[in-house]
């Protein structure tokens, strides 16, 4: 699934009894910063207002009149304030403009040995009267880490990388449409979820009967030219070592179907049923397809786990890499901070250590090995860790979830499918929070710091109720 390019609306802030020059030469610096980042701008040109910086009600409706006419393709906004900047006109901009995307506001500092009123910026307190107007005017903005920087420092760069992150997430939630392939498995209580408090969220749940599926299945010829295709991604993707030739067909097949079906209903990311329908009836294991959707950033959780899905894609957009979703599996040894993540495992490659197609021990005890081909094993390799999980809360009539960081080690390990070992500081306060709130057992992973992001987008522009692990 390849990701636009980002683009941002630049708001110059500027005040009358102040420097003019600083707009000027604010606003190059921030257009230099975004074009560093490879983000796209739309602004105010020179021509339009003084040095293109927004300072009068008549400079408001312009740059308003400008970001709605270039809606379709802004996905945040950031707000630079060279010096004071004037409150007013900033907030009435993004009031009359009406994106409702992620808003970013940085502030130029000033230097002790440039004080004198020809250089003076006092951007340090212009910053807090123009979060304070936001505030009053219902419009939630993101800060830098640092109360003032400058737009071409590393900061910045840092705080721009994570705000792309916070937009990427939130540009992905909008009108999501989630595929639900067959039904949550009667075992699974612990996956149930309301749709309507996802369609009130904007997240709609296109569901699909397991019946439907396997009959398109079982009605494609093996020689048929999509499944062809599917069989060679599938030999490309992990070596398949003894599974026999039919059992891959199947899968070529499997794949052809739900990938065709996803765009008929234009379905972005999937939960499919397995345990073990899919395996009593079709004859293999769903995980490879799985894996291979979830390594193209398509995300796909097993055991119709869609609020699974909906965590994973927020780590995969926000880090642009491949998620997981994992179970809080097992205590690792005697240390309080380790666990045991593991699946049978449909993890993306992209996680793995030695990849490779395999056999899922635990389904094949009851539906035999014959019938339980194509999972995809390995060691999750060391290295950082986020992790969240979403949850809608029924009795309250509200999104929820939390997020965290570890890292994955390379501390021993002897089992089967896909596993690792995660250290989160703090995790028996992080085990008690998911017991006493009734969370599930499922857990989203990226091997990246993408935490902090996915919080600011579900917290501040989602209006989720989030919960932050610190340890």
């Amino acid at each position: 699934m390849p990701q636009r390019p980002l683009t941002f609306g630049v708001i110059v802030g500027n005040r009358s009894f102040f420097p003019d020059h600083l707009a000027r030469s604010g606003r190059a610096e921030m257009l230099a910063a975004l074009e560093r980042a490879g983000i796209a701008a739309v602004a105010l040109d020179e021509t339009e207002s003084k040095f293109g910086a927004v300072e009068t009600h008549a400079d408001a409706m312009r740059c308003a009149a400008l970001f709605a006419r270039e809606r379709a393709r802004i996905d945040g906004v950031v707000v630079t304030l060279p010096n004071f900047g004037d409150e007013r006109a900033i907030a009435e901009t993004l009031r009359r403009a009406g994106l409702g995307v992620p808003v970013l506001v940085q502030a130029t500092p000033d230097r002790p040995d440039t004080m004198g009123i020809s250089h003076r910026r006092d951007s340090f307190c212009g910053k807090m009267s123009v979060c304070a107007n936001l505030r009053q005017f219902g419009i939630p903005c993101s800060l830098t880490a640092r109360h003032t920087e400058s737009a071409d420092s590393e900061a910045f760069a840092a705080d721009l990388g994570w705000f792309a992150a916070v937009c990427r997430v939130v540009r992905g939630f909008r009108n999501l449409r989630v595929g639900c392939i067959g039904a949550r498995p009667a075992a699974f209580n612990t996956v149930r979820f309301s749709e309507k408090l996802l369609e009130a969220n904007g997240i709609s749940v296109e569901p699909v009967d397991l019946g439907e599926i396997l009959g398109r299945v079982s009605r494609l010829p093996d020689d048929d030219p999509g499944v062809a295709g599917e069989r060679a991604r599938i030999g490309a993707y992990v070596p398949s070592g003894d599974v026999p030739e039919a059992a891959l067909t199947k899968m070529a097949k499997l794949g052809h179907v739900v990938h065709g079906w996803m765009r008929e209903t234009d379905v972005s990311v999937s939960a499919v049923q397995c345990w073990t329908a899919l395996e009593d009836f079709l004859g293999v294991m769903p995980c490879t397809v799985m894996s291979m959707m979830s390594e193209a950033l398509a995300s796909s959780a097993c055991e119709a786990d869609v609020c699974g899905t909906l965590s994973m894609h927020a780590l995969a957009l926000a880090s642009g890499t491949p998620s997981a979703l994992l179970d809080w599996n097992n205590n690792y040894g005697d240390d309080p901070d380790k666990a045991v993540c593991f699946h049978c495992s449909n993890l993306p490659k992209h996680f793995l250590a030695g990849a490779h197609m395999g056999v899922s021990d635990i389904i094949a005890t009851s539906v035999g090995t014959e019938n339980a081909c194509g999972t995809v094993c390995g060691r999750i390799r060391p290295g950082p860790m986020s992790f969240a999980r979403f949850s809608t809360d029924d009795a309250n009539g509200v999104m929820r979830g939390y997020v965290g960081e570890g890292g994955f080690t390379d501390d021993p390990l002897t089992t089967f499918g896909g596993a690792g070992v995660a250290h989160i500081p703090g995790l028996q306060k992080l085990l008690r929070f998911i017991c006493e709130e009734g969370f599930e057992h499922h857990v989203a992973a990226s091997l990246s710091r993408s935490a902090a992001a996915v919080h600011e987008a579900a917290a501040r522009y989602l209006g989720w109720h989030m919960h932050r692990h610190e340890a």
